[in-house]
């Protein structure tokens, strides 16, 4: 349960932080550059990536392995076709007070994992899991789309977020048996 509560503060804080870096206002979101956006984006990718490497290496449960394994090659592969539009668009992602919560969320995660084995590790990875892909989806349909200006960028992220809610429905499933 501590995990439980540890992940979904983790969560809040960085949605928090989503919501509220770079405003005076806490109702407004951050306004975020074509550039910011795509710093976010690889950023949030490249967590994920991190993640599923951790439950690779400590994780001997096959759902949990196979989950992992997805992760890390869907994740990877929205990296390389970022980069790939950023090359092509000559933008440099550029980072920000999200891109840089979302590091600071992902530190504290990764020692939480680190310091877990066995069914707590598990448990812990995929209740991550859950959460992560709910704010990312999230941030990806309230922020970074509506505030793209590139329409190239915006394609991509449209392109990209029915995998991140199908990621979000084989977490969920996962999940279940760690109940």
């Amino acid at each position: 349960m501590k995990t439980l509560k540890t992940t979904l503060l983790t969560f809040a804080i960085i949605l928090f932080s989503i919501f509220n870096s770079n405003s005076a206002n806490a109702q407004e979101k951050p306004q975020l550059t074509d550039p910011e956006i795509a710093s976010v984006a690889v950023t949030a990718n490249q967590i994920d990536v991190d993640y599923a490497a951790i439950a690779i290496k400590k994780s001997s449960n096959k759902d949990i392995i196979n989950f992992a394994k997805t992760m890390q090659t869907d994740h990877l592969a929205v990296i390389g076709m970022a980069t790939k539009l950023a090359e092509k668009l000559h933008v440099t992602p550029k980072s920000n007070a999200v891109t840089q919560s979302l590091l600071d969320g992902a530190k504290k995660m990764k020692s939480d994992l680190n310091s877990k084995s066995g069914k707590a590790f598990n448990k812990a990875y995929i209740d991550n899991e859950v959460a992560y892909h709910k704010s990312v989806i999230q941030a990806v349909e309230t922020i970074l789309i509506p505030q793209t200006k590139n329409s190239e960028l915006k394609d991509l992220l449209i392109k990209v977020l029915p995998s991140l809610k199908v990621h979000l429905e084989h977490a969920l499933m996962v999940q279940k048996n760690f109940k």
